[in-house]
Order: structure tokens, then C-alpha cells, then sequence
């Protein structure tokens, strides 16, 4: 019998370093923070973690403008402090996954320092540079996801630079070999120091369309998704030439190739495109690709049990070999606990509840730091502001920090334990009680309900590796079957706040599975009754 890869089923945490835990007392989080923290994460029942940018940056994404691929930024450490973490990690079992950012590199980087100096240096081809049109303006309509115009005039050269995202974080030009080598030579860096995965971000950008193609536009009724609104030029366009070309499939191979010369580690791709869902399912085909791949699509804000059938079984049905990994939060939206909650007064429930539902889903999860707290999105005002993307579109889109604001260890501490002088986002005051002090003391937590219901998700066979067929429910009930050869268990989750009852079609007798920790509803003879909240997990004889 083929033992299961690690990665397949596993709760993935993501550290977010900044705000993750401060050592050295200048407000912003660091790797010795993350360290101090280990066995705490170690208690959560995770089986990895995946660390956000912490290499050398000129911080104006937030290190996802990389300036040297290979060196620790001073802010978060030094390499020996690394070399400390893959240490612990590896004693106490958890796989140390880390960011790569491939397609871009910060404009301080010495590739594009060299390269935007002329058109005949080593390193000319080494972006995407293109000549404006006879009027002066710039080569195609491509649009930059932070707003205007995707390309920025270089004087030196007198061309334009593409960039996908900030002005400084210009786009690598993967049509160029010699680029790719040198990209997997800093990933094989890494390989290396004994990290065993990746979590490749906007994996998909790394090439562009060679003919320039203009995109086309897009009417104003399928404007608003994959979390752009109208007030972003960027929703105005479908991004067919700037981003998703065939020629990436070729690097994902290589890049395939070089992870399979170091076992046990594992590629997850982030993937943004215009049909998400089969971009997942494409880069991730057969056994030469992306191990695992997730997308935006529970990172919205559409919150309904039918959405969420409807995104798993078409992920479902052109995933055909692949593996999915799903998120509800990250560093990049508002948290799900606000982004989908409609009462606050079951606010800790409905916390309780999403994270039993995303970590029920067949796949791989994705869980972001204080998820396990039952965080809520803090409300900054627009001075505390430092997310470039929420300083340009504010009011109606007030950026990502909201998401960002550090970890709270302590209620009674300055800054919730997190640093000892002002850190770089404040610490709301809502945070302080759900810090994880007060938690650990509560059996009913939404800290240690999280614990109790990852360790009794271990024990069954079917939510780590089984196959999911959905079940007809009304609305609000998300109702299906997970299966292996050794186990098939009903789950049924209640998604709003109010008590529900159905009738399930039931071919066999169905036990109830209460070990989960979680307000459990009934279950008889098909006729299922659920509170606020509420789930069945039931096993199928």
C-alpha cells in the first residue's frame, strides 16, 4: 500500500513574519520571534508552515520585491537565524515551506540595476522592455493590479519596463533562458538549506505575451470578482496576454524537474487568472507539474453553501489528477470571520465553524496566522495606513493591512505581547481578548476547539485523503460525503445563525461521529437538525 505524500491532506499555517512575533525590540516581527513561537504552532496540529518573504527588500510590497534571492533582509534576521529554524521545525516534525516570488524582482535588485542602464549590457534582456508607440505612449493597454498602467518609462534606455504589480517591482523576461536558469539556481539555494516546500506566488505572471497583444476589454456586468471592484481599473480588462501563457507550463516543468531531485518537497502554486479553477487544474496535471495549486475563489467575498458546492465540484471536475489546497484568509484579503460573518454575536462560532469547514474539503489547507484565534479584520485609520495598494484606493478599498496587524500573545501586555515598543500596524484593542493567553485558558476556545478538532481529524481516514461527493441540501446547509476503502463519513455544516432542519437521501445507516468538539447536531432516520452553527459528522455503515 502506497503511503500517502506528506503534503497531501495537511494544514499548512502561514506566518505572516512581520507580525508573527518581534525578538529584538524595533516593532516589527522576525525569524528569532518565529522561533520563540514553534511550540506553539507545534500544539496547533499542523504539519507545516509556510513563512511569507523574509529575504533582502527594500520593503516596498513588503519583501515581495526581492533584492537579493538569497540573503535574510537584516530586519527579520540572519541566515544563521534560519539555520536555527529549519533546526527547530525539523525537531518538533513540522515541514518549513517558504515564499518564492519569481516573476518580479524589486527595482533594486542588481539584474535590473545593470539592465535599465542600456540596451547592450549582460543583463538588457533580462526584463520585459518594449519601445513606446510613435506618440509616446505605452506599448499596449496592459494595467498594473495596483492601478494605472502596467508599464513605467526608463529614461536610460527610452523604453518602457513591464510591471504586473508596483511601479518598483519590475517583470522578470522568462522568454530568456538565461533567466530561467538563474531563477532556479536561487530556488536550488534554498532546496539546499533544507527547506521541503515552496509557495510560489502569482505563479502564473512569469511569462507574457511576446506580441505585446493589446487585452480586451470587459463589459461593466462581469466587472466585479477575483476580489477587484470598479474602482480598479484592472476589472476593466480580461488578462488574457499579460499573464497565464502557454509557455509557463514549460517552466512549471522545470521547475518540477528540480524539486524531484530533492524527495520529500513540495511546489504550491498561487494562481490568479480569468477561469482560476482550470488554470489550478492545468498546472497542476499529472505528475511533472505544480504539486498543489489554490486560487482566490473561497478568498471572496460571495458566501453561500451553494458557492461553495458549486467552486469545489468545478474544481472537482477539471482537477481530474491534480491536488487542491484551499485558503479562506491570507495576507492578501479581509478576514473571513468578517469578510462572511452576518451576526456578531455568534462571532466565535462562525470562527469555529470555518475552519472545521475549509479544513473538511478534500485537499490540502491553507490556514493564516490568528484564524485559530477567530481574528476579525482590524479597522486602521487611514494614518496607520502602510499597504501602498490601500493608500491609493482609499476609502473604498482600505488595503491589506487590516489583515496584517500582529499576532496578540497577551491581554495584559503592551502591544498584546507582541513587541515591546509601538509595532509597525497597531494591535486593536477587540484583539487583546482573543489573545492566545486568555484562549489557552478557555476549554471552549476557539484556539483549543481548533486544537480538539485537528486532533480527531487525524484519526479519520477520510478527511485527510477521501474522495468528496456533495449531497442536495437547501441553502444554508453544505452537506457531502467524504470516502476511502476504510471509512465514509457524512459532514454537514449549518452556515448561517439561525437553526435548520432537512431531509437527507441516505443509502445507508449513518452513525453519529461527536469526537470532533464541535455543536453537534441530529441525525435521524435522514432527517437532519441543525443549530446555529451547527454540524453532523456521521459515519456510513
Amino acid at each position: 500500500m502506497n503511503q500517502q505524500p506528506w503534503w497531501q491532506g495537511a494544514v499548512i499555517y502561514q506566518i505572516y513574519p512581520r507580525s508573527f512575533q518581534d525578538s529584538n525590540g524595533d516593532g516589527i516581527g522576525d525569524l528569532p520571534g518565529i522561533i520563540s513561537k514553534l511550540d506553539y504552532v507545534a500544539s496547533l496540529g499542523v504539519e507545516a508552515i509556510w513563512i511569507s518573504p523574509f529575504f533582502r527588500s527594500p520593503m516596498k510590497d513588503f519583501g515581495y520585491d526581492i533584492s537579493d534571492y538569497r540573503d535574510i533582509d537584516p530586519m527579520f534576521g540572519t541566515m544563521a537565524d534560519f539555520d536555527a529554524l529549519v533546526e527547530k521545525a525539523s525537531g518538533l516534525g513540522i515541514k518549513l515551506m517558504i515564499d518564492q516570488v519569481l516573476s518580479h524582482t524589486s527595482d533594486q535588485h542588481e539584474w535590473f540595476v545593470q539592465s535599465r542602464q542600456s540596451r547592450d549590457n549582460d543583463k538588457a534582456d533580462w526584463y520585459v522592455w518594449a519601445d513606446a508607440k510613435p506618440d509616446g505612449s505605452p506599448p499596449n493597454n496592459w494595467l498594473s493590479i495596483f492601478g494605472g498602467s502596467a508599464w513605467q518609462w526608463e529614461p536610460r534606455r527610452c523604453q518602457y519596463y513591464l510591471h504586473n504589480f508596483l511601479v518598483s517591482q519590475p517583470d522578470l523576461n522568462f522568454h530568456n533562458p538565461s533567466v530561467r536558469e538563474a531563477v532556479l539556481d536561487n530556488v536550488e539555494f534554498w532546496l539546499k538549506k533544507g527547506v521541503h516546500g515552496l509557495r510560489l506566488d502569482a505563479i502564473n505572471f512569469c511569462f507574457h505575451d511576446q506580441q505585446l497583444r493589446n487585452n480586451p476589454a470587459k463589459p461593466a456586468e462581469e466587472r466585479k470578482g477575483r476580489g477587484f471592484s470598479e474602482d480598479n481599473p484592472y476589472a476593466f480588462q480580461y488578462h488574457y496576454f499579460n499573464n497565464t501563457q502557454p509557455e509557463n507550463i514549460g517552466f512549471v516543468e522545470e521547475l518540477r524537474g528540480l524539486l524531484d531531485r530533492y524527495p520529500g518537497t513540495v511546489a504550491l502554486g498561487e494562481i490568479s487568472s480569468e477561469d482560476s479553477l482550470a488554470s489550478m487544474a492545468e498546472y497542476t496535471q499529472g505528475n511533472r507539474r505544480l504539486h498543489m495549486g489554490y486560487s482566490f475563489e473561497l478568498l471572496c467575498d460571495e458566501f453561500s453553501a451553494a458557492y461553495i458546492r458549486r467552486t469545489v465540484e468545478e474544481l472537482e471536475q477539471k482537477m481530474l489528477d491534480g491536488w487542491p489546497c484551499w485558503a479562506i484568509s491570507n495576507h492578501d484579503v479581509q478576514r473571513a470571520v468578517s469578510r462572511w460573518n452576518q451576526n456578531d454575536s455568534y462571532q466565535q462560532d462562525f470562527a469555529r465553524l470555518l475552519l472545521a469547514m475549509v479544513s473538511s474539503l478534500r485537499g490540502s489547507i491553507c490556514l493564516y496566522q490568528g484564524e485559530e484565534l477567530g481574528l476579525t479584520e482590524a479597522e486602521l485609520r487611514y494614518e496607520d495606513l502602510q499597504d501602498p495598494y490601500g493608500i491609493t484606493f482609499w476609502p473604498n478599498f482600505k488595503g491589506r493591512d487590516g489583515c496584517r496587524t500582529p499576532h496578540p500573545w497577551q491581554s495584559d501586555r503592551p502591544h498584546a505581547g507582541f513587541s515591546e515598543v509601538k509595532p509597525w500596524l497597531p494591535v486593536p484593542e477587540s484583539h487583546r481578548t482573543l489573545a492566545v493567553e486568555l484562549q489557552e485558558k478557555q476549554p471552549d476556545s476557539v484556539l483549543n476547539s481548533f486544537r480538539h478538532f485537528m486532533h480527531w481529524r487525524k484519526q479519520q481516514p477520510a478527511l485527510t485523503s477521501g474522495s468528496i461527493e456533495f449531497l442536495n441540501a437547501p441553502e444554508p446547509i453544505l452537506a457531502f460525503v467524504r470516502k476511502t476503502p476504510q471509512q465514509s463519513l457524512l459532514v454537514c455544516f449549518n452556515l448561517s445563525d439561525d437553526a435548520v432542519n432537512c431531509e437527507l437521501d441516505l443509502q445507508s445507516v449513518a452513525v453519529l461521529n461527536n469526537q470532533h468538539g464541535l455543536s453537534v447536531g441530529s441525525l435521524d432516520n435522514g432527517r437532519l437538525s441543525l443549530p446555529a452553527y451547527g454540524c453532523v459528522f456521521a459515519n456510513l455503515e
